[in-house]
Formats: C-alpha cells, sequence, structure tokens
C-alpha cells in the first residue's frame, strides 16, 4: 500500500507515540492532521501541535495541526470537518491521546478518575463516532487505538482499577466496533507495546530518568503502526498486537535500535 495523499487523524499527536507514528507516515507522504490540545510550549511536556507539524512537513508529509480536546465534541466535530474541508477525507483515525494515574481507588480523587475515563474510553468512543462516517468512503480505512488486549485477572485491577479500566474501555471499543464494522470493511486493531515507551508519562508519572534508561523509543510504535497499515483492511481487523510481533511478522527480530540506552535491561510494560 502506499500513503501517498492517504490522510490520518491522530488523537495527541503532537509528542511520544503519536508524534511518531505521524513522522512515520509522514516520511511515507500521508496527511497528517494532529489533533491535540498542546498549543503552547509546556515546561514538564515535549513540543506543541506547531512544532509537531514542523517536524511532520520536514519528513515529507503534508500537515495540519489543529487544537482538539477529546473530551469535547465541538473540537472534534470542528477537527474533523478541517481535516475534510483540508485534505478531503479520513482513511486513517489513531486513538492515541490517553491519560493515566495508578492510583488505588481509595486514594485516586474524583478529578482524575473522570479525567480518564474521559480522554481514555469516552474519548476514543467520541473520535471514532466522528470519523467512521468519512472512513466509510476511503479504499483501505483503519483506526488504531493505543491499549492493551484484555485480561480480567485480577492482578492487572488490583493496584490501579481506575486506569485498568479506562483503558480496557478503549480495548472494548475495539472489541466491538472491530466486528461492528467489519461488513464494511474499517479494520479496527488495537496496538500495545512489549516494554516501557520512553515518553512524557513514563518520565513525569512512572520512573523518571531511570525508567526511561530502560524503556524503548517511540520509533519502534510509529513502524507498527506503518505496517499494520500497510495490510488490507478487510484481512486485518479485531487484533490486539503487541510491537514485538509485529514486527516479528515482517522478519524483523533485531530490535536493538529501538533501545534508549542500547544494551539495558528493558522494562516489560503494564497488562503484560
Amino acid at each position: 500500500m502506499t500513503f501517498h495523499n492517504k490522510t490520518v487523524f491522530i488523537t495527541g499527536g503532537s509528542r511520544g507515540i503519536g508524534k511518531a507514528i505521524g513522522l512515520k507516515l509522514a516520511a511515507a507522504g500521508a496527511n497528517i492532521v494532529i489533533a491535540a490540545k498542546t498549543v503552547e510550549p509546556h515546561p514538564k511536556l515535549e513540543g506543541t501541535i506547531y512544532s509537531a507539524a514542523e517536524e511532520m512537513i520536514k519528513a515529507g508529509g503534508k500537515v495540519l495541526a489543529v487544537k482538539c480536546d477529546v473530551r469535547e465534541e465541538t473540537d472534534v466535530v470542528n477537527a474533523v470537518e478541517e481535516t475534510v474541508k483540508t485534505f478531503g477525507g479520513i482513511d486513517i483515525l489513531v486513538n492515541n491521546a490517553s491519560a493515566i494515574n495508578l492510583s488505588p481507588v481509595s486514594m485516586l480523587p474524583l478529578k482524575q478518575y473522570d479525567l480518564m475515563q474521559d480522554i481514555n474510553t469516552r474519548g476514543t468512543y467520541l473520535v471514532s463516532r466522528h470519523c467512521i462516517p468519512h472512513l466509510r468512503k476511503s479504499a483501505n480505512p483503519h483506526i488504531l487505538v493505543l491499549s492493551p488486549p484484555l485480561n480480567m485477572h485480577k492482578d492487572w485491577f488490583a493496584n490501579f482499577a481506575p486506569y485498568t479500566i479506562s483503558k480496557y474501555g478503549m480495548s472494548m471499543l475495539v472489541l466491538g466496533m472491530s466486528e461492528e464494522l467489519r461488513k464494511e470493511g474499517i479494520a479496527v486493531n488495537a496496538l500495545w507495546p512489549r516494554t516501557t515507551i520512553a515518553t512524557a508519562a513514563v518520565r513525569n508519572i512512572l520512573g523518571g530518568d531511570d525508567l526511561i534508561n530502560r524503556s524503548r523509543k517511540p520509533e519502534i510504535m510509529g513502524d507498527c503502526a506503518f505496517y499494520i497499515f500497510s495490510k488490507n483492511s478487510k484481512e486485518t481487523t479485531g487484533h490486539f498486537f503487541i510491537d514485538e510481533d509485529v514486527l516479528a511478522a515482517e522478519g524483523i527480530t533485531d530490535l536493538a535500535h529501538y533501545s534508549v540506552v542500547p544494551g539495558s535491561d528493558l522494562q516489560q510494560d503494564l497488562f503484560l
């Protein structure tokens, strides 16, 4: 499949995994829509929608940067409309925007609970809902959700049930939408990393520079998304992909260059 003139709508695309996916597909000639909130530099968060857009343009893509809070339906509708007005349609949706807090039920403030549910599960539903009518018109439409395989073992709920519920909500939407849209040829899949990925959440929330140094670069997820979107949407749907497995299927087993610190002991990610 060629990505030339294909339009990719990415939530949370200004940094981290979303940005890595955008850069990979921009280099392949795609039109990239960065739908995210950050329009002004943040002291603890790298980049804005505009700085990310500049990088993707340099990589070879055409880019639309649009301020969008996935919790607000008006923002989502406006972003989708602006995308269609600019590029003529939507071929790929990446539901990447996500919030994380690993506090247990007894300690998590309601505001943080609502934030995770609103961005993770509700945001994935809301953006998908408004992109689907346009994806129906694409020759090879894909939805990719950055969420884990479903596993109802108590270990994934004991210490951070609210976060697990929000991420599993995203995964349940993958399960449901893949069947709902199968007859229309719209692929719906999930992607999750085997190891932690060097993102702002890992540095600022989970483990600082030490955990960053035991993580892989976001580029591994960008490469995996590229291979998933290269497949026929009618034949590749309802999967909960793990990054290492996606690359192995492409004959790529030497992953050393993805490590932030080559040779370090990598930290296995949550839910695996």
